[in-house]
This record gives C-alpha cells, structure tokens and sequence, in this order.
C-alpha cells in the first residue's frame, strides 16, 4: 500500500515564503510515498522549494497559470530540461507510464480548454491566458476557437499514445491532468459550470480520447483534474470516476491522500 498526496491549482505565487515552507510541511506530515501535483504555478523557483523540502518523489503536469508570461511550447520545454537535473521532479508528459504499485500505474498530460464544451460562440469570457500566454495573445474569437481546438487535440494525441501502453500494464490507472475533460466534472460551486464558462474549462477532446481508450478494456481508470476551482466526483462510467479538485487562492491545500494497492 503506497501513500499518495494529490494536490492541484496550488498558486504557491500567491503565498508569502513563510506560508510556503508551511504548507510543504502540511504534506510532509501526511507522509506520503509520492506528491501528485496538477498545476502549480510550477515555475522553477517553487518546484525548487517543494523539491527541497518535501525530500519525496514529485510528479506533476502543468496547467495555464504555468505558461503566464511566457509561451507553452518555451515553458515546457525549460520544464522538461529543469527537471532532468533533478532527483525528485518528475514532468509526467515526459516520464511516460509510471508503475506505482504492481496494481497501478500513473500517467500525466498537459490538456487544455478545447471550447468545444457548452457555448463558446456566445461567450464573453475572457481568461487571464488570452493575454498572458503568447501562444493565445491577440486572437480574436474566430483564431481563438481554432487554436484551442488545436491544443485540445495535441492532448488528446498525448492520451491516446500514452494510455494504451498503461492500460496493458496494470489493472488501474491514475491519470493527472488540469483540466476537466467532461461537461459532468466542470464544478462551480457545487453545479456543473454555466455554458458560457464551460467552453473554457472543459476539455472534450480528451474526454472522446478516455472513453475510446477503454471500449476494449476492464481496466479502471481514475482521473484526477483541477482548474475549475470547485470540487466534485464524476462517474463517467462504471470504471472511469473523474475527480476534480476544489482550491483556494492563497490557502493551498492537499485535496486527498490516496491509498493505492
């Protein structure tokens, strides 16, 4: 029996170092066998700090505040080279399938916001990363769709690769991603998210990706996601439960200490 800490949209950017270094010891008090991190603002400097005082194995995916300031192919690719030198971090796109305990195995992508959930054409939502990220910086609606549709299907590539060879390989899989990849599991306080939100924290095409992965298969799949900022579970099927984390800016917390056979 391993002991997993799942933590997602933690926004350590928000804390003052202090509260830093206390919240890494609130996880080092579960102590866990390994941390699940589903976005952190995991710029280099807090995955130093978590690395350093946690002292256990890290694996996590990035989500959109990771790339603020900065654009998602330079982001993950620093990711990637910064955690090689590291004995402790692992970006989970880049390690592949992850043998956790002879009965489960873990996996990783970066998923994104695809817009095809809900009513994107109506929408007037308008997300900090239309304006931070360069990948999406000055698009209008019309490139905008076409672009998220573009990174949605990237992820979903990602899955459709890397879940088959985990699905041959253990029993049940765990896989951690940011965003929601079903209408049923965008939370907001308590409801799924209007459909003028939806379209930007949803993303269908892995949904399609999850559900074609396992039409041939026994196996159980649980999901562990974040970004909405509310919390709740989705059956999706009798063996695919999506959980999506709840969080707080300024007050991180460890959202479920898993107990995998």
């Amino acid at each position: 029996m391993k002991r997993i800490a799942w933590l997602t949209d933690i926004h350590l950017d928000f804390l003052h170092p202090a509260k830093v270094k206390a919240f890494c010891r609130s996880i080092a008090e579960c102590n866990p066998d390994a941390v699940l991190i589903g976005c952190a603002r995991t710029i280099k400097v807090y995955l130093r700090i978590l690395e350093d005082k946690l002292c256990r194995t890290i694996y996590f995916v990035l989500g959109n505040h990771d790339y603020y300031r900065g654009s998602i192919a330079g982001r993950r690719t620093a990711i990637k080279e910064f955690c090689v030198r590291s004995d402790w971090l692992h970006w989970l796109p880049a390690a592949g399938v992850v043998k956790l305990t002879e009965e489960t195995g873990l996996i990783g992508i970066n998923s994104w916001a695809d817009g095809r959930l809900g009513n994107y054409q109506d929408s007037t939502v308008l997300l900090n990363d239309y304006s931070l990220i360069k990948e999406l910086t000055g698009l209008d609606q019309k490139a905008r769709i076409i672009k998220l549709n573009e990174l949605g299907d990237t992820a979903a590539a990602d899955l459709r690769d890397v879940l088959p060879r985990a699905l041959v390989r253990f029993p049940h899989v765990l896989v951690l991603t940011h965003v929601p990849p079903f209408r049923e599991a965008c939370w907001h306080a308590g409801r799924i998210s209007h459909d003028h939100w939806l379209p930007h924290f949803g993303c269908k095409a892995v949904g399609e990706a999850l559900v074609d992965c396992m039409r041939n298969s026994a196996c159980e799949i649980t999901v562990l996601c974040g970004h909405t900022h509310s919390g709740g579970s989705a059956q999706i099927l009798p063996t695919l439960n999506v959980k999506t984390g709840g969080a707080e800016y300024g007050k991180p917390t460890v959202q479920e200490l898993l107990k995998i056979s």
